[in-house]
């Protein structure tokens, strides 16, 4: 008996012994690599042993295979017929090299078997593929709300681990515009655009340094192999208000060049009604009922050009351009009470009108040289962007306690124009021994005006308000470089690297006094990536993740612009030319399962941390503003955790928490002041297939003891469901939906700072039902020969 154990024990390790990592490389006929590609490996004397994996930029497929075992090969790529092959392992050979096929189907008909991860983790990225999602989608907002992980509140941020807004890419290019803008964008932007996010919660070396909360980069589609492709799409939303909305993309792909455009148009309207009692003493509390309509109109636009110069260089020209008509109408009720005595001291009627239109372009040129096979490859992109708005604001404000005949209001033009510009350039050279180096620079140039007059308006006299009217003009230059390096080691990945970046930054308020302020400054911005294979759990990896960060976070312009922007005659917003950026340090260690991240853990130390804060004017008793200000420094740790079934199968799901403990110590005019706050996020995304052409969807998440800066948010959350129904040949997909079933996307709020201390309630028009149509068409390529595959050949390292 002891002999055949110890024979067993051998043999054990002699076919452990036996195993050796081999690679896939996938490639078109023109000898490119195949990114992206789905790879499945299946042992063909027992089919319960499966492996997938995702090509790399080199096409490249990782396994771990048995020397002399024949393995059944399938892989398959949007555009590419399916590639059947019979694969036997040699210890003399550890590539085995694939060509793929252009498939000549409509792109309507494409359908991918094998199983894609909806979520995978390559290096420091999570990467994120919208398919799943996007057929119960009507927008890339709404792709953005679905994706577990991340978290979208109210006013349109983003956020991934932090409870810092994370920053917006399009296409590897910050969108440097106002958070209502960047909603707007995506909101407009048809679901079906996307090829992929890419989620940065630690960027690298490579990312700018500013965004503290992590990067989101939209990456959009430059056109599909296919032939010529596109879809229409239109539906609405109906709440207490509706949108409406209706859109359409086309895709052309003639050899080596194609072209996509998009346009979209978007009516809708939306409510938000908030609550706020604000003590003004010990016994006199402000009571306010602001209720706020927003219609609008928007027409959006994207349009793109792509070049194959030669096989190994590719030239890209994209833009995007909005026009936008924003409306909003607020009405608020005052009321001053004397809680000693029961008595309504003041009780009158605000109403607040915005008239705006807004225009918005981006134009963008991108270029790729792939230097050699390895993946070596040297990059460029240059891009402007010019966006202007114009609003109208007039108030009034109606004395019914005590009754007053005189009449008060005011009259406001308020015109903003911004241009932007930034040029960049990196190379990335990859060297024998798994050895990677990359290199960069980049310059950002940004220049903003703004013109606001208004004028006050008392019993039908016209007169010019010195309070109110501002002039302000702001310019900034941030200049960066960057090294980086890789390097693998047996079973650990070392990556690490510096950036450099110099930050020059110029405000001037010429009206009506000179505020002037100016920030130069050169910093150091260190980053280091650590990753290990941990272990192997039936035959699937365990990977682990080390990864440090320093980040800085630049004040806007709008938190600059010192002008009062009236909300009503008891608040008003004003930026602080004053405001010094912040710092902050991310240490964060995080576990995948198999390339699908399932854990993370993470601390930020920040320091100047530059917050909304809430001010008592001085020389307008009963009168606060808001405004930003560095109150000293904020220790935040967090832990994310995920589970899944991958989809593919009839039922498939996402389902997470994560946990936010911030503490914040500093001072708060003058005074010592700390705040501590602890929080739950849950979220989680369902999807069911009913039959052949239809599929259930349920998603959403919920918020325990939930944080916006110093404000103390009650439990909220949401629950959306929709259907779908694919018709005439899966061409046409009839979507309906039902978002915040509950209505629960409604909070309660609290705020104590210093001598403000108020609490009220927040709601808006977040329960809808919609309906989305969207038909898919394709025009066939002509059909090509060769594509076969056999089974019962097998690849003895050949083709």
């Amino acid at each position: 008996m002891q002999k055949l154990l110890i024979a067993a024990m051998f043999l054990a390790q002699l076919a452990q012994a036996q195993t050796v990592s081999i690679k896939i490389e996938l490639l078109e006929n023109n000898k490119t690599p195949i990114v992206g590609a789905t790879v499945k490996l299946v042992e063909r004397l027992d089919t319960n042993k499966i492996q997938f994996a995702i090509s790399d930029v080199g096409g490249q497929a990782k396994f771990q295979a048995s020397i002399d075992q024949q393995y059944l090969l399938e892989a398959t790529y949007t555009g590419m017929a399916p590639l059947k092959k019979g694969v036997q392992v040699r210890k003399s050979t550890s590539v085995y090299q694939f060509f793929m096929e252009e498939d000549a189907t409509a792109l309507a008909a494409v359908t991918i078997k094998a199983t894609k991860p909806f979520m995978r983790q390559e290096d420091d990225m999570t990467i994120v593929d919208p398919g799943p999602i996007a057929e119960s989608s009507t927008s890339v907002y709404e792709i953005l709300e679905k994706t577990p992980g991340l978290f979208l509140d109210q006013d349109g941020n983003v956020y991934l681990s932090s409870t810092t807004p994370a920053s917006i890419y399009i296409n590897g290019r910050e969108q440097k515009m106002s958070r209502e803008d960047i909603a707007s964008m995506l909101k407009n932007l048809p679901p079906n655009s996307v090829e992929r996010l890419e989620i940065l919660r630690t960027p690298s070396a490579k990312y700018d340094a500013s965004g503290g909360g992590g990067i989101v980069n939209v990456v959009l589609k430059k056109g599909v192999k296919i032939g010529r492709t596109g879809s229409l799409n239109g539906g609405f939303q109906q709440g207490r208000f509706g949108n409406q909305f209706a859109g359409m993309s086309f895709n052309n792909s003639d050899g080596g060049r194609s072209s996509y455009v998009n346009l979209n148009y978007s009516n809708r309207n939306s409510y938000d009604q908030l609550l706020t009692t604000r003590k003004l003493s010990l016994d006199t509390n402000l009571v306010q009922d602001a209720y706020t309509t927003s219609p609008g109109q928007s027409l959006f636009a994207g349009y793109g050009l792509g070049f194959e110069l030669k096989p190994q260089w590719t030239l890209d020209f994209d833009g995007r351009g909005s026009i936008g008509i924003n409306n909003s109408a607020t009405s608020t009720q005052n009321q001053v009470l004397d809680l000693s005595n029961a008595l309504i001291i003041n009780d009158n009627l605000n109403d607040l009108h915005n008239n705006g239109h807004s225009f918005s372009y981006d134009q963008g040129l991108a270029t790729k040289y792939k230097l050699d096979s390895l993946g070596s490859e040297l990059t460029g992109d240059v891009s402007y962007n010019y966006n202007q708005s114009f609003n109208q604001q007039d108030f009034d404000l109606v004395s019914r306690i005590p009754a007053s005949t005189t009449t008060f209001g005011g009259l406001g033009d308020i015109r903003n124009h911004r241009h932007s510009f930034s040029a960049q350039i990196d190379l990335k050279y990859k060297f024998p021994y798994k050895i990677t180096f990359e290199t960069g620079a980049k310059t950002a140039l940004q220049s903003f005006d703004n013109q606001t007059a208004y004028k006050t308006v008392i019993n039908g006299s016209e007169n010019p308000d010195p309070f109110r009217t501002s002039a302000f003009n702001y310019k900034e230059a941030i200049h960066a470089g960057y090294l980086q390096g890789s390097k693998t080691f047996g079973q650990f990945i070392l990556k690490a690297g510096v950036r450099l970046e110099s930050t020059n930054m110029f405000g001037q308020q010429r009206v009506p006094t000179d505020t002037s302020f100016s920030i130069q400054r050169a910093d150091f911005f260190p980053y280091i990536f650590l990753s290990r294979r941990l272990m192997k759990i039936a035959g699937y990896e365990l990977r682990g993740y080390l990864v440090y960060r320093k980040s800085i976070s630049r004040p806007a312009y709008s938190y600059l612009n010192p002008f009062p922007r009236f909300l009503d005659q008891y608040l008003y917003e004003s930026g602080n030319p004053a405001l010094r950026p912040q710092f902050t340090e991310n240490y964060e260690a995080n576990i995948s399962f198999e390339d699908r991240p399932i854990f993370a853990l993470g601390r930020n130390y920040t320091q100047d941390i530059f917050t909304n804060v809430v001010y008592q004017d001085p020389n307008l008793p009963g009168v606060a503003y808001r405004t930003y200000d560095n109150l000293g420094k904020n220790e935040e740790t967090y832990f994310k955790i995920l589970g899944a079934i991958p989809p593919g199968g009839k039922y498939f799901f996402v389902a997470g928490a994560q946990y936010n403990y911030n503490k914040y110590n500093g001072l708060y005019q003058n005074e010592p002041y700390t705040f501590e706050r602890g929080s739950w996020s849950f979220f989680t995304y369902h999807q069911l297939k009913l039959g052949d052409r239809s599929q259930a969807t349920l998603f959403g998440f919920y918020r325990l003891k939930g944080q916006l800066q110093f404000y103390e948010l009650s439990d909220f959350g949401s629950v959306n469901l929709s259907i779908n129904r694919q018709f005439f040949k899966r061409k046409l997909v009839v979507t309906l939906s039902l978002k915040d079933v509950f209505f629960t996307n409604n909070n309660e709020f609290a705020l104590s700072q210093g001598n403000i201390t108020a609490f009220g309630a927040r709601s808006s028009d977040t329960r809808r039902y919609g309906l989305n149509v969207r038909y898919s068409f394709g025009l066939k390529k002509r059909e090509e020969k060769g594509s076969g595959f056999d089974l019962n050949s097998f690849d003895k390292g050949g083709n």
